[in-house]
C-alpha cells in the first residue's frame, strides 16, 4: 500500500477516537472517505485499514465505546458514550445493532 493509504487510515483512526456516536463513526469512515475509492464496502461506511495494526474497535474504546456483543474480531456491535450502535462487518460499518442474533434486527430470541 501507499504511504498515502496509510496516511489516510492513521488520520481516521485517530478521529474515531474521538467518535461520540454512530454518526460521528460513518462520517469518519464514509465511502467518500475510503482510500480505495467510494465504490468499496457495502455498508454505511467502510474501514479500508483492516489489515493494519490499529482497528475501528481499539480506537473506539478509547472514545468510551463499549463492547455490546461480538463473535470475532471482525464481527460485533459496539454502543456509543451517546446511545447510538454500530455493528462492524470485516470493515464495514452499519448504523444499529445488525448482528444476526439480535431479536431487534431478527424478531426472534437470541440463543
Amino acid at each position: 500500500m501507499s504511504d498515502r493509504f496509510w496516511t489516510v487510515i492513521a488520520e481516521q483512526h485517530k478521529e474515531l477516537e474521538s467518535a461520540h456516536g454512530a454518526d460521528d463513526v460513518v462520517r469518519i469512515l464514509s465511502h467518500d472517505r475510503n482510500p480505495y475509492g467510494p465504490d468499496s464496502g457495502v455498508g454505511d461506511g467502510f474501514f479500508a485499514g483492516s489489515g493494519g495494526d490499529k482497528t475501528v474497535r481499539e480506537a473506539l474504546h478509547t472514545a468510551g465505546w463499549e463492547l455490546v456483543w461480538a463473535e470475532s474480531a471482525v464481527y460485533y456491535t459496539m454502543r456509543a458514550p451517546d446511545g447510538s450502535l454500530i455493528t462492524y462487518i470485516e470493515g464495514d460499518i452499519y448504523r444499529g445493532d445488525r448482528h444476526a442474533r439480535n431479536t431487534e434486527q431478527t424478531g426472534t430470541p437470541a440463543n
